[in-house]
């Protein structure tokens, strides 16, 4: 019989780096096969194609104009840009007031660079963001500490995009959250009062509720209540998100296993708690991608706003565009706008998949 000494320490093995793949020459990469060929030579025809408006947008493009007649004559007149650069970003905000939206901005970018790491996660993380956003409202309304009095409808231009973005997201969070678990709960009342708001909402259009939250609610409101312009678009946005993002969470707790409540059960933990320490944070792992692409879709709805007359970057770039003085440059405001607009959801994106990769190397632990 052979006996195994367990005395003698085991050598130690430095694991060693996985191979790398392999690199394929370049014509083999673009030209490989035959959907690898069609695509390169689509792709070619589509930048040979773009050459004009190249052009247009870079090579003859007038980016300073002591005169604006000049932009008559070039391609992109990106200097109505900048002549009305603080109109699109700040709308029809008081010039001489124009630093507090700016501080705003400064303090929302602050908070949210603040947030991206999952260390600083916790209550003191949600307390500094009520803060923030109570600060955020003092400096855009003022009327007290020294602070002049701005009506909502003096708002506008990207303080106004961002905070409708990340007002209507945070306020429709938690609701959404106990709409996924109504719809998901064993008691008819909660689950059907779930089911018919989720439903009712999602088969409208966010333009239709954006009418109805501007016309109607006014008109059901008791008499002497009122609520301005900015609130019942907020207010819509909310309802639209809440409904939205409570069925992605919905299908995030469908995948997290049943045996994790009844294992909670058999410890003796409350129900509260265990959805609530265990269920729900495996559940929103679980559907990061709809859940960044829900607030993708959110921060690009705000554009909408401008039909119910909200004073939006949108609606700051058309009404500039109709100076008379330029010659209508209507493609560079909507290409300047959309810019933005691409900044913000590129980086939400791109944050998105960070944290993907962080949560899914972290599980494999």
């Amino acid at each position: 019989m052979t006996t195994i000494d367990i005395s003698t320490p085991i050598a130690h093995v430095e694991p060693s780096a996985p191979p790398k793949p392999p690199r394929k020459p370049i014509l083999q990469l673009f030209f490989g096969d035959l959907v690898a060929s069609v695509l390169t030579v689509t792709t070619g025809f589509l930048l040979i194609a773009m050459i004009p408006a190249l052009n247009w947008a870079v090579l003859d493009a007038v980016w300073v104009a002591d005169d604006p007649s000049t932009c008559r004559e070039g391609g992109a007149c990106w200097a109505f840009i900048a002549a009305k650069f603080r109109f699109i970003i700040f709308g029809v905000y008081p010039p001489d007031e124009q630093w507090r939206p700016l501080l705003v901005m400064s303090l929302i970018l602050t908070m949210i660079l603040a947030s991206l790491s999952p260390k600083l996660w916790g209550q003191k993380l949600i307390v500094a963001w009520i803060t923030a956003v109570a600060i955020m409202l003092v400096l855009m309304w003022g009327g007290v500490f020294g602070l002049a009095d701005v009506p909502t409808s003096s708002w506008g231009g990207l303080p106004i995009t961002l905070l409708l973005a990340l007002l209507s997201l945070g306020l429709g969070f938690p609701f959404a959250v106990f709409l996924a678990l109504g719809r998901r709960s064993t008691l008819p009342i909660p689950r059907m009062l779930s089911l018919l708001t989720i439903e009712l909402v999602r088969g409208l259009p966010l333009v239709g509720l954006l009418f109805v939250a501007s016309i109607l609610l006014p008109l059901l409101l008791p008499a002497g209540w009122s609520i301005d312009k900015l609130g019942r678009t907020l207010a819509a946005l909310t309802v639209f998100a809440a409904a939205y993002l409570a069925e992605v969470i919905r299908g995030g707790l469908q995948g997290v296993p049943a045996g994790q409540i009844e294992a909670a059960k058999a410890l003796g933990i409350p129900g509260w708690k265990a959805v609530w320490h265990i269920v729900l944070p495996q559940a929103l792992q679980k559907v990061i991608p709809p859940l960044t692409n829900t607030a993708i879709v959110m921060v690009k709805n705000t554009s909408l706003v401008l039909i119910v007359g909200v004073f939006d970057m949108l609606s700051a770039s058309r009404v500039a565009a109709t100076d008379p003085v330029w010659p209508a440059p209507y493609v560079e405001s909507y290409v300047f706008v959309a810019m933005i607009y691409f900044l913000i959801c590129f980086g939400i994106s791109n944050y998105s998949r960070w944290l993907e990769t962080r949560v899914q190397s972290r599980s494999y632990r």
